[in-house]
């Protein structure tokens, strides 16, 4: 095997592959980078068993040839190296990489132990934008559950039907939608699959990212198919809590205040609740005004007034900050959020409404 590169396209297509190199692996073969050269095109592969990732780039290849290298290594060699050609050369037991003055022997393993790339036939398949469809996964994918004894909750439900995208992620503690409108490839037959969040937000930053992504599944898979890249998921199998059941048609008070104002008077009533991280929110009719408040019965207390368009009646209700700051973060790029209540001790929901439609219910805890 010898080739040769450029250092700004093979550090590009080495941060593409990363995502599908395993961290933990007892198995080094899977912290690998599977590298085959064959008539001016270089592959690189990667998988965790979970996750698969190939990607391919142009080079200059004057022999074919394929080996597994170390992918962490790699990485960091290429990350230091100037921005020149870089050489490979050698492959089955040793491989040579050369860049201006450096050069490089790294140990290889056996490229026919390399779990082989899935083979897929797409049963469904749909074409979205790519940067709408990532900034929507930015809004909702935090709020999906760690707790893996509930795969489920870990996921993200993806359906599209009559050119309206739809996202939603809960935790069983909150729930957040969005959806939005856009040119979509299945404007006559829905489409709908459970992707795992990270994954979903992990394959849209990915700097080989194209303006639209084709997504498809099989009977146990995620595809995603952009550029000259291959990414491959497991699907999530099961069936995703009913969460219309969860919003109720209306409200008794609602509440429209400014999230840059919002999000700053959060910031500082929340700094006394550390212990507990609760913020009390009390909405005055009467006076339009909206108290944040927390205490703690180490630091003390604090209160913030803030001046807001109320509708409905005067309300209290508890919320765990942390939360909220998400949902805050989440609408960061709009002027206002509305806050609907319908008591204290039923779920707080917020919602604002632009190119992206957001919802975030957020269940209450104790005052």
């Amino acid at each position: 095997m010898k080739f040769s590169v450029s250092q700004s396209s093979l550090s590009q297509a080495l941060a593409v592959v990363s995502k599908g190199m395993g961290s933990n692996s007892t198995l080094p073969i899977l912290s690998g980078i599977l590298i085959t050269a064959a008539e001016g095109t270089l592959t690189f592969q990667t998988t965790d068993l979970t996750i698969n990732v190939r990607h391919r780039i142009a080079a200059m290849v004057e022999e074919a040839g394929s080996t597994v290298v170390s992918g962490k290594i790699l990485m960091n060699i290429v990350k230091t190296l100037p921005d020149a050609a870089v050489s490979f050369e050698g492959g089955e037991r040793v491989v040579s990489i050369s860049c201006d003055k450096s050069t490089f022997r790294l140990n290889t393993l056996d490229p026919s132990d390399f779990p082989e790339f899935p083979q897929f036939a797409l049963g469904r398949t749909i074409e979205l934008p790519s940067s709408l469809l990532s900034e929507m996964v930015d809004k909702v994918y935090k709020v999906t559950s760690r707790d893996t004894s509930r795969p489920i909750l870990s996921g993200v439900l993806l359906s599209v039907e009559e050119n309206t995208i739809r996202l939603v992620a809960t935790d069983s503690y909150r729930l957040a939608v969005c959806d939005s409108n856009a040119e979509t490839s299945s404007a006559d037959e829905a489409f709908q699959t459970i992707v795992p969040g990270m994954t979903f937000h992990d394959v849209l930053t990915l700097p080989s990212m194209t303006e639209k992504v084709l997504i498809g599944t099989t009977d146990s898979q995620v595809v995603f198919v952009f550029g000259n890249t291959t990414y491959i998921t497991r699907k999530i199998e099961g069936n995703f809590p009913n969460y219309k059941q969860l919003l109720p048609a209306d409200c008794n008070t609602s509440v429209k205040v400014n999230v840059s104002e919002f999000a700053s008077a959060l910031k500082r009533v929340s700094v006394i609740a550390l212990a507990n991280p609760s913020v009390r929110v009390d909405i005055d009719t009467d006076g339009g005004v909206m108290k944040l408040s927390a205490s703690s019965p180490d630091q003390g207390e604090s209160t913030e007034l803030l001046p807001v368009d109320v509708e409905g009646q005067s309300m209290s209700i508890a919320l765990n900050y942390h939360y909220v700051f998400d949902c805050v973060n989440a609408a960061a790029n709009e002027k206002e959020i509305t806050l609907e209540l319908l008591s204290a001790m039923q779920p707080g929901i917020f919602k604002s409404y632009a190119k992206i439609n957001y919802l975030y219910l957020l269940m209450p805890v104790r005052m």
